[in-house]
């Protein structure tokens, strides 16, 4: 399977991601929605930052799905693999409401898109950070 990750640019995650700093991609969601059961190891994430083209992509190694019942889970989360996340803000107290899932997705062999690509998200909803497909041809404009 194919994943669009689509980041917010002013993180600047997209060069984290590429240097090897930062590891693991996650997604913390108050539903199960998209990754959540969708992605696996051997799956290629595409990354591109909201209003940008397709800039960078990489493997997916391994992936953890967690169900997270209180703060401290996702506290734990954070002490066990904050470094690798490059999270932009460690304390989750800030994000609003308490995250009840948590996708972890294990990044190898990142590298840049030579040609990026934009993508037409039709059919995805416009707000949406995560798209899968059996194949990103079906989703980049010509």
């Amino acid at each position: 399977m194919h994943h669009v990750a689509i980041m917010n640019p002013r993180w600047k995650l997209i060069p984290k991601i590429l240097s090897g700093e930062k590891t693991i991609e996650s997604r913390w969601y108050q539903t199960r929605r998209a990754p959540w059961g969708r992605v696996q190891k051997g799956d290629v994430i595409f990354f591109k930052d909201s209003g940008k083209r397709v800039s960078a992509r990489a493997n997916v190694s391994r992936v953890l799905y967690i169900e997270l019942s209180a703060l401290s889970d996702v506290k734990r989360v954070i002490r066990t693999y904050g470094r690798q996340l490059c999270l932009i803000e460690t304390n989750p107290r800030t994000w609003g409401k308490t995250p009840r899932y948590c996708v972890l997705m294990w990044l190898s062999r990142p590298h840049v898109i030579t040609q990026p690509f934009t993508i037409n998200k039709k059919g995805f909803g416009a707000g949406s950070a995560w798209i899968t497909v059996q194949n990103i041809n079906t989703l980049q404009k010509s």
